[in-house]
């Protein structure tokens, strides 16, 4: 509560602003609280403590500041505190004595505040005796110290004393930033102060003198009027005249007693307020009484706990000191052995005196030789220089010598392949029989017609009509046989297509026979079509180094004589197939889709989309007839890095349509006009090979698409195979008879033209024939491309066997084919 000229008592906790003066003991007048009042916003109204108390407590952070003194400095600090804290207590006593109720009861607020800050000041100082204590543990710490746990744990409390007395330094050093801010309010508040302790000393003289001078101002007027009754009538003017001064003296009067009551009803309030501040005054000598009784209890508790402290630091003393003994032992017996080491090694340098003497001679030595070392070094460069070139000249000639032999055995090499392919045939055949079906065997008719020599691989059986033919081809292929042996015997053919050759690998049979899954295949078991494609990358990528290769593919689909792009979106556009404008005689298909492939990924992409696009229908004969004639062409250009030459290979891998009878397969409407076509087609093949066989100047590859877009590998230095598939069934024999027989006429064209090979290779043999224009004539006019050695050397066995196995194959049969076949082959 807070006392001042008037009735009213304000409520400190609705007001901030008395709460903090109240708190800090400052006392006020009626001007002070009327400001205080008053709706400003300024910071500065609420201010610190007194100047004396501001400095004060910079001392003591000044001390507080100093925190690296002994414990002996810190004792007697801590004692100086406490003589300033009876020093307070004594002046509470004293300022009590001297001052009013209410300036008593602030100051004792204000020293009991200080006295607190003095206890924690107190605390903080015995808070930073844990330091030494950590010292001392830190000596101690140790595995064979006993008390260790009990130090690491004194020690945390110490940490947690310690951050707590931190945290007091911290809100000590905001209030002392906070002082300087609110130092000049709390002077201007005690000059208000003792401004409103002026003005009531000399309102109180004020009010004294008018409550006297109305009856002085009465007394003069009687004595004046009794002057004046015995003076002469001039004297009842100024009666009259004296007369009306009363009566201003009694207005006066009148106002100056209105004055006073107002001043009593004042004092009254003073008094009571007075009596309300004595209330609030024992009160706080209670609270006073009972913190001077806690105080008591702290000095206890600090009294006690510096006890245990003096202990801990003791024992801690004793357990350094034994530390320090055991740690002295150990030294001293380190030391020992230490000097046992240094005598050992003093023997062993006196042993090792005359090796070091013997050592220095062949320093000296050595030294003696280094001098002369530049010469000799420079001369040893010198010859091994020398030596070096010579060698290097002599690699280089070898090298030379090397890259020429390999050179011409390459040429060899390429020519003894080419020799083998054409002692094979420039047209071979090749038959496939399939396996049996479940529903072949399961037929009334179960009786297998073909059968195979277990001698030869290019015989094979069929009984037909009670009787027995032979038919000798290339190579027969039984059921068991697996992809990967139908494509070991078709590899040499593919490998020559990157020498620049053209190639044709075409599946000729009935339907149902096992055409599309020779040349195609399943997606875990591939067909040739693939296979060949691996084969390609293979050896791109072995000759990498000198030669630069790109492989592009199509795929076209002859549909009742109309060719159709596979690979495009619209597969329906028809296409055409035209003579190139350049003259060189070559045919192309003009608007045909060709894809570059790199991986086995663009390889699975295209097969896809082509197979996808071409048309099959269900027959009599087999459920997913192919309808058309597929071609795959691979485009393979080759390029020199070193010399500059190119080679343009060609591969058709050709999957052509089932041939069939009409009436067998049951065709009709589209798939009537789509057999005739497939027919026709394979009728002008026929032809063809007929005129290729009587060597008739015209041959005519213009009567079907198909034989049109085989023209340039069915005729030249191409390399055709022919792939014939047969149905083990009985009831195929006789499509099986039409199409081995159709075999055996190309077969006997292939044979003509391998036996005039066969003679021009041993021309080529005797010592007067190999002149290097005539061995030229069969090759592409390329250089040719280096393979590997092992390769030729198995060519040159292939050769050798195949020579055998044909002339062996040609004396069985003429031996065992009918009478009529022999005329054709004849």
């Amino acid at each position: 509560m807070v006392m001042f000229s008037t009735r009213k008592t304000w409520d400190l906790d609705c007001s901030p602003c008395f709460q903090e003066l109240w708190q800090k003991n400052v006392s006020l007048d009626t001007s002070s609280v009327k400001f205080l009042m008053s709706d400003s916003d300024d910071d500065g109204s609420f201010m610190s403590l007194p100047t004396a108390a501001s400095l004060q407590r910079q001392s003591l952070t000044s001390e507080l500041s100093n925190k690296n003194t002994s414990n002996q400095q810190h004792l007697i600090q801590v004692e100086e505190l406490e003589v300033k804290l009876l020093d307070r207590t004594r002046e509470v006593e004293r300022l009590r004595s001297e001052l009013g109720a209410t300036d008593l009861e602030k100051q004792l607020e204000l020293l009991v505040v200080e006295n607190e800050q003095l206890k924690q000041q107190l605390k903080s100082w015995r808070c930073l005796e844990p330091h030494n204590i950590d010292a001392a543990a830190k000596t101690c710490n140790c595995s064979h110290c006993p008390y260790s746990q009990d130090a690491e744990k004194m020690r945390r409390e110490l940490l947690h004393s310690k951050s707590q007395s931190q945290q007091r330094e911290r809100s000590l050093a905001d209030l002392e930033q906070d002082m300087p801010r609110k130092s000049p309010r709390v002077d201007s508040l005690m000059w208000q102060l003792h401004d409103s302790t002026h003005q009531q000393e000399d309102y109180g003289q004020w009010q004294g003198e008018a409550e006297h001078k109305p009856t002085l101002r009465s007394k003069q007027c009687e004595q004046e009027l009794a002057r004046q009754g015995a003076a002469p009538p001039r004297v009842e003017f100024v009666t009259q005249t004296v007369k009306a001064d009363p009566t201003d003296s009694h207005r006066a009067l009148a106002e100056v007693q209105t004055k006073n009551v107002a001043l009593q009803e004042q004092v009254s309030g003073q008094r009571q307020l007075l009596r309300e501040l004595q209330t609030q005054l024992h009160e706080s000598q209670r609270n006073c009484a009972q913190l001077r009784t806690q105080i008591l209890v702290y000095e206890e508790e600090l009294q006690r706990a510096q006890g245990q402290l003096e202990v801990e630091m003791q024992n801690l003393e004793e357990e350094k000191n034994k530390v320090i003994e055991e740690a002295f032992m150990r030294a001293e017996s380190q030391m020992k052995a230490v000097h046992e080491n240094l005598a050992g090694v003093r023997i062993n340098l006196m042993s090792l005196q005359p090796a070091l003497r013997t050592l220095t001679c062949d320093y000296n030595s050595l030294k003696r030789q280094v001098q002369h070392f530049p010469y000799m070094l420079d001369k040893a460069i010198t010859e091994a220089k020398h030596e070096i070139c010579q060698v290097i000249s002599e690699v280089s000639s070898t090298n030379q010598e090397l890259l020429l032999k390999y050179k011409k055995e390459m040429n060899l090499r390429k020519k003894c392949h080419n020799e083998l392919v054409r002692l094979k045939g420039n047209i071979r055949v090749f038959c496939r029989v399939r396996p049996i079906s479940q529903d072949e065997k399961d037929a009334a008719d179960a009786r297998i017609l073909l059968s195979f020599d277990s001698d030869d691989d290019s015989i094979l059986y069929l009984s037909s009509k009670g009787k027995v033919m032979t038919f000798e081809l290339d190579k027969v292929f039984p059921p068991q046989a697996t992809q990967e042996e139908v494509f070991k015997e078709v590899q040499s053919l593919v490998t020559s297509c990157i020498d620049g050759y053209n190639v044709c690998i075409f599946a000729y049979g009935q339907t149902g026979s096992g055409k599309t899954y020779t040349m195609e295949g399943e997606t875990d078991n591939p067909g040739i079509n693939q296979r060949a494609l691996h084969l390609l990358f293979s050896e791109v990528r072995e000759k990498a180094p000198d030669w630069n290769y790109k492989i592009k593919v199509s795929m076209v689909e002859i549909y009742n004589e109309t060719l159709r792009n596979l690979l495009s979106e619209s597969s329906s556009a028809k296409l055409d197939i035209r003579m190139k404008p350049d003259g060189s005689g070559q045919l192309y298909v003009p608007e045909l889709t060709e894809f570059p492939v790199q991986s086995l990924v663009d390889i699975k992409q295209v097969f896809e989309l082509g197979r996808m696009n071409r048309a099959t229908a269900c027959t009599n004969l087999n459920e997913h007839s192919s309808r058309s004639h597929a071609l795959l062409i691979i485009t393979v250009c080759g390029l020199n890095i070193t010399t500059g030459d190119r080679t343009q290979g060609k591969l058709n891998l050709v999957d052509l349509a089932g041939s069939e009878r009409i009436s067998k397969s049951g065709a009709e409407g589209t798939r009537l006009r789509e057999a005739q076509c497939i027919n026709k087609s394979l009728a002008a093949l026929g032809d063809v090979i007929n005129a290729l066989r009587s060597k008739h100047p015209h041959v005519p590859f213009r009567n079907s698409r198909l034989t049109y877009l085989l023209q340039d590998s069915l005729s030249g230095d191409s390399k055709t195979l022919m792939m014939v598939q047969v149905s083990p069934s009985p009831s195929n024999t006789s499509e099986s008879l039409c199409s081995l027989k159709f075999a055996q006429r190309v077969r006997s064209l292939e044979l003509s033209s391998a036996s005039a090979a066969s003679r021009k290779h041993e021309n080529l043999s005797t010592p007067s024939s190999p002149t290097h224009d005539h061995t030229e004539v069969d090759s592409p006019p390329v250089t040719p491309i280096p393979l590997p050695i092992s390769r030729a050397s198995s060519a040159g066995t292939t050769l050798s066997s195949t020579s055998r196995t044909s002339s062996g194959s040609r004396r069985r049969s003429q031996s065992q084919v009918p009478t009529g076949q022999l005329k054709v082959k004849m």
